[in-house]
């Protein structure tokens, strides 16, 4: 029996989020001030007191995400992880919590990752799409299709839960696909609103800045497995982790290979920490025998 942390990613914001731990956890309320000074602006501030659209801003949408998992995770009471594992951006705050990486250092890596994937996304017009109800390999086979067809960049992004497929790529390869998808019986192939293709070859401008910052960075070695996103398997080699978190932004997020992976090494119950419910809702999709809670 072991206990699995685990943390969101992009699109767990809200308003407000993170007010609570700041008003009433004096150890929360120096890490958001820490946060500030490293970041260079007030980040608590947008989050406390900013709209949606403030939030969406790639500038603070992941730090955001990324503080309230973290904040919440070293404030709160809770049982060692036996082993963690994170959503896309999420991963960061996993490493945070199995001793890979420092607060300050891992802050400083998502602020670099979330202004290099904004500036990848403006390079070229690209989006993703949900499709809903269709088995992963049809989801593949058919962007192999489109990808052939257009000469375009189209790919399986976020493996999310059984029947809910994220795919990236360039608008006309991603609207292609969703119409092809649907003729092909999907219940629903839904573009989504977001900035660009996030995990796809797209996004290799980000990873090579990305990289260059965490090959300087200093990873400790864990005090448990993390269970990246790129390989969905247990991973404890320092060397290993660096290379799995540069390959994560052209890679897909294979997330319900990564629960079931540890559900497959004894976790039977599985926390998220940060905001909303979303990997929640997930994990009980994937794994149904295994007991679910959150921190916030």
């Amino acid at each position: 029996m072991k206990h699995a942390y685990v943390f969101p990613g992009q699109a767990s914001q809200f308003p407000g989020m993170g007010k609570n731990l700041y008003e009433t956890n004096e150890k929360a309320k120096e890490l958001f001030e820490k946060a500030n000074e490293i970041l260079g602006f007030r980040i608590s501030d947008v989050m406390f007191t900013g709209t949606e659209e403030d939030l969406k801003q790639t500038k603070v949408t992941q730090p955001a995400v990324f503080l309230h998992a973290v904040i919440a995770f070293l404030t709160t009471e809770h049982s060692q992880p036996d082993m963690v594992a994170g959503h896309s951006l999420g991963e960061f705050s996993a490493l945070v919590a199995n001793g890979v990486l420092s607060f300050e250092e891992a802050l400083r890596l998502v602020a670099i990752r979330a202004n290099a994937m904004q500036k990848a996304c403006e390079q070229q017009p690209s989006t993703m799409a949900v499709i809903l109800g269709m088995e992963d390999a049809r989801v593949e086979e058919i962007c192999v299709k489109v990808a052939a067809e257009t000469n375009e960049v189209v790919v399986p992004a976020n493996y999310n839960s059984p029947g809910q497929l994220v795919i990236s790529g360039t608008l006309k390869a991603v609207e292609t696909a969703c119409a092809e998808l649907k003729a092909a019986g999907a219940k629903r192939a839904m573009i989504l609103p977001v900035g660009g293709a996030f995990h796809s070859p797209l996004m290799e401008s980000a990873r090579e800045e990305l990289k260059a910052a965490i090959e300087k960075a200093a990873f400790n070695t864990p005090a448990c497995p993390v269970y990246q996103n790129v390989v969905a398997a247990a991973v404890t080699a320092p060397a290993q982790i660096k290379q799995n978190l540069i390959d994560q932004l052209t890679g897909p997020v294979k997330w319900s290979q990564s629960v079931l992976a540890m559900v497959a090494d004894g976790a039977t119950e599985f926390t998220e920490v940060g905001p909303g419910k979303v990997l929640q809702g997930l994990v009980q999709k994937i794994a149904k025998e295994v007991t679910v809670n959150g921190i916030s």
